[in-house]
């Protein structure tokens, strides 16, 4: 049998510092994926995938554009399109990028990720009274 030739790059400087965390995200992935959801609703099956996809990408772009610890931009291995959005003003909180595609969302709204924080407040401070009922 033929030899399979891989042609492989070799990791990138400061790879040592990171690959450990990365590594440990692919774990709880892997665990995430494989854990059962009988009873569960489809997408709330769905929510620990998201956050630690959020989290994996997140931790890539805080050491490449906030802290600048790393040299080389490794945006293969997180959401590249999550990663442009959080460069833009206004969505730099986002988590996914299911939030802000009105179409998935049976009322067409956005997350809560998407509402401000001052007028979140304000929502949660409203107190339903049996007279809003009648």
């Amino acid at each position: 049998m033929p030899k399979v030739k891989r042609s492989r790059k070799p990791p990138p400087d400061g790879w040592e510092l990171i690959e450990p965390t990365l590594d440990e995200l692919d774990q709880k992935m892997r665990e995430a994926e494989t854990e059962p959801h009988e009873g569960k609703r489809k997408v709330e099956s769905l929510w620990p995938i998201f956050r630690l996809h959020h989290q994996r990408s997140r931790y890539i772009f805080d050491l490449f554009y906030k802290r600048k610890a790393i040299i080389v931009n490794l945006e293969s291995y997180a959401d590249k399109n999550l990663i442009a959005k959080w460069k833009k003003q206004g969505y730099e909180n986002l988590c996914c990028l299911r939030c802000i595609q009105t179409r998935d969302t049976n009322f067409g709204t956005n997350c809560i990720c998407r509402v401000p924080k001052g007028k979140l407040e304000v929502v949660t401070r409203i107190k339903v009274t049996p007279s809003f009922f009648a």
